[in-house]
């Protein structure tokens, strides 16, 4: 099984500083595993600057949102409208202008995230997870973020 974390920090997005909440898969930030999987690709279209160009979810300057159920997958944000469920968004700090989205799917025991993509670029990510999370410890990184 996976372990995630749920850090939220302030980050420098374009609307400016902005408190983010950035998911880590076994200790690596997901903006570091999809740019590993993303740059190839983007290499190949002479853009390699846009592999990994996310930040985490915008979740508000001075007050917070609750975004733990958009990791849930209950009012999740979503971009493609199918399901999917944004996972990171743009470092200008508007999730849908560049969003990672997957599939968020929670069972009793367990969550995983699965189906990887980008809001604009019609990249393979199959080889981003899937991950797949003890639902307790899920439950408890949600929390211990807070």
């Amino acid at each position: 099984m996976d372990v995630v974390e749920f850090r939220v920090r302030v980050e420098m997005l374009g609307v400016g500083n902005v408190n983010t909440v950035t998911p880590y898969v076994n200790g690596t930030s997901l903006i570091e595993l999809a740019r590993r999987v993303e740059l190839g690709q983007a290499t190949e279209q002479s853009e390699p600057d846009l592999a990994g160009a996310y930040a985490g979810l915008a979740i508000g300057v001075t007050q917070l949102v609750d975004w733990k159920p958009w990791y849930l997958n209950d009012q999740p944000q979503s971009w493609f409208g199918d399901g999917d469920s944004c996972l990171l968004g743009c470092t200008c700090g508007e999730t849908g202008c560049w969003p990672l989205t997957a599939k968020v799917a929670v069972s009793h025991d367990r969550v995983t995230w699965s189906g990887f993509r980008t809001g604009h670029r019609a990249w393979d990510l199959r080889m981003l997870g899937p991950f797949t999370f003890h639902r307790d410890q899920y439950k408890a990184a949600l929390t211990a973020s807070w």
